[in-house]
């Protein structure tokens, strides 16, 4: 909440009870979940712990974020958060490499993917549109963020066809994932400065956003609890992913299913809370940013960043080599979304068919 005399700025005014809640509860599961990974507790105490932990900071990165987007527009909003968000599963990345495990790294990421791309978009839209009725956003940077998704889920998948098909390039397929990867991150570095000017909709006069008012905390303030928050988020990450796999192998889970679904969407809880919080609230185009961006940056940035530094790991190079149905889920996931998004509206039903095909995917790797 803000108040305001006269043509002042606002003046800011110290969190509501729930978000003070939820900040507490942030700092006591963290605090919580640093304890039992230094006198290693059972995993499964340090697995739940920690999962909720992340829940928690998913929810004050997300007050964060919205206090920032509300003075900086859609897409450096997205962008800002999708870049913190993804910090804890490069780290998760790097320490999974080092041990040797390629196959969940490269599960992960396409879980990544496909968990934003249909699970969270999906949440997102169905939540939104049945709490405000079919939900109309702006189809630019949404049709602009589908494009370059496609073409960095083809580069890719390119790597996996040269593998299969028996030509020349078979036989080279890291040196084409090393080409592949930098061909991205040059991509995505001059995607940058494109976002932050406000993306195809910059210019334009930006239609008023339904919920906005004054911003409730003040900027400084509001960037430094998102930092902070991003850092305890990489940390309770790599205890929630070190415990894991013990936890897993418990259950009964496959290690392409505990990649794929479970660390995929661990990793991304900040994402995942803070898109759907957006559509809650009736913010369609800042949701479509967060959760599109977050999706974007894993297929342009963090996959081809942890193809470069793989090779200086000691543990062998991590190529762009998928299994087939992981490359048919990220082409097939693609194509719906771009449908979906082109209109420049959604329903409560288009979120339910992405959720329903993500939950048919997903099922396909259980059984490892």
């Amino acid at each position: 909440m803000t108040t305001s005399s006269g043509g002042g700025p606002p003046a800011t005014t110290p969190p509501s009870a729930p978000q003070a809640f939820v900040l507490a509860g942030a700092v006591g599961l963290s605090a919580l979940a640093a304890l039992l990974s230094a006198f290693s507790a059972p995993d499964l105490a340090r697995f739940v712990v920690s999962g909720a932990a992340l829940a928690f900071l998913a929810a004050v990165v997300g007050n964060a974020v919205e206090q920032v987007g509300q003075r900086w527009g859609p897409g450096p909003t997205g962008l800002l958060q999708s870049s913190l968000g993804n910090l804890p599963e490069l780290l998760v990345g790097i320490f999974a490499l080092r041990a040797g495990l390629d196959q969940v790294v490269r599960a992960a990421l396409v879980g990544s993917v496909l968990s934003n791309a249909l699970l969270v978009l999906g949440v997102a839209f169905a939540l939104g549109a049945v709490r405000h009725g079919t939900q109309r956003f702006e189809p630019e940077a949404p049709r602009m963020l589908v494009t370059l998704l496609s073409l960095a889920v083809a580069a890719l998948v390119v790597p996996t066809l040269a593998s299969r098909l028996a030509v020349p390039a078979a036989h080279h397929t890291a040196a084409l994932s090393d080409i592949a990867a930098v061909v991205l991150l040059v991509v995505y570095l001059a995607s940058v400065p494109f976002w932050l000017r406000g993306g195809p909709e910059a210019g334009k006069e930006q239609r008023p956003r339904p919920g906005a008012g004054r911003p409730g905390v003040s900027l400084p303030r509001a960037l430094t609890l998102l930092g902070a928050s991003g850092v305890a988020t990489a940390l309770v990450s790599d205890w929630f992913v070190s415990a894991l796999t013990p936890a897993t192998r418990s259950l009964g889970i496959s290690q392409t299913f505990t990649g794929l679904v479970v660390v995929a969407i661990a990793s991304n809880a900040v994402e995942h809370a803070v898109g759907v919080q957006f559509a809650w609230k009736a913010r369609p185009d800042f949701a479509i940013a967060t959760i599109l961006n977050s999706a974007l940056q894993v297929a342009l940035f963090l996959t081809p960043l942890l193809v470069v530094v793989s090779s200086g790991l000691g543990k062998g190079q991590l190529t762009l080599v998928f299994p087939p149905l992981l490359v048919v889920a990220l082409a097939v996931a693609v194509v719906v979304v771009a449908f979906v998004v082109y209109d420049g509206e959604y329903s409560w039903l288009e979120g339910v068919a992405l959720v329903a095909l993500y939950s048919v995917i997903a099922a396909a790797f259980w059984w490892g």
